[in-house]
């Protein structure tokens, strides 16, 4: 029988069921291209950490350690094209860290939005809701599976479809600055902005797209470093880590 005292060192999570963009870049780790093992499995014990609150987390991952489809429209390649490949190299994230969630434990299904039934679940929205609510943990791959597109305008869709509490932004800054800190020394962080603050001031966190989903579904933006061990679980605790943007 759980003790009073045990019951009230239990932390309460602010949001029930999350969005967590993860980018390829940051998989990538130090080597900057492909897939850092290490950094998978720590972002899987992560999202395990915060599974075991009982929080229902979907995964929405990038493809740029492996191939970036604007960087090939830029030689010369057909847009459209380029962003397949794009929605591909997400596909390969995705079963990465699938293999490393469910050696933390995590029971997890990878859903794509371009069909290849060999190695994933096509999206279905009422089925990814299920698997959520089986506490199953969802990773979305494939972007949206349309050219055009960039993978924070997935996250945000997907947000909103599975009506989630917030998106996180996992990225390798401290939050949203006022200007870019690797250019810009001085740079300072802002604690705390409006989706229309991200809009007015092109402050480059996502694109506008995503933060206008965002902004009409009244879903709240967390970004903040993954680098920093136990910063998922400080985000889904309401905590102040990064920037909150309309919470």
């Amino acid at each position: 029988m759980r003790t009073r005292r045990a019951e009230e060192v239990l932390p309460q999570p602010k949001y029930r069921r999350v969005v967590l963009k993860i980018s390829g870049e940051v998989l990538a780790g130090e080597q900057g291209f492909g897939i850092d093992p290490e950094v998978v499995r720590r972002v899987a014990e992560e999202v395990a950490e915060v599974t075991s609150l009982g929080v229902q987390v979907a995964v929405v991952v990038g493809g740029g350690n492996i191939w970036r489809g604007v960087e090939g429209t830029a030689r010369g390649m057909d847009r459209a094209a380029a962003d397949y490949m794009g929605m591909l190299a997400t596909v390969i994230n995705a079963l990465a860290l699938q293999d490393a969630l469910e050696k933390e434990g995590v029971d997890t299904r990878v859903q794509t939005a371009l069909e290849m039934r060999s190695v994933a679940e096509p999206y279905i929205r009422r089925r990814a809701i299920r698997h959520l609510e089986k506490g199953r943990t969802v990773i979305f791959a494939g972007g949206t599976g349309n050219p055009y597109f960039s993978t924070d305008t997935a996250a945000a869709l997907r947000a909103a479809e599975i009506e989630a509490d917030a998106m996180l932004k996992a990225t390798k800054e401290a939050g949203v600055y006022d200007a870019d800190p690797r250019q810009h020394p001085g740079a300072r962080l802002l604690p705390r902005l409006e989706h229309m603050d991200l809009l007015r001031q092109g402050l480059g966190v996502m694109d506008s797209t995503a933060v206008t989903l965002c902004m009409e579904n009244r879903i709240p933006i967390v970004v903040f470093d993954l680098q920093q061990r136990g910063n998922v679980k400080r985000a889904v605790l309401g905590e102040e880590v990064g920037t909150l943007v309309g919470g």
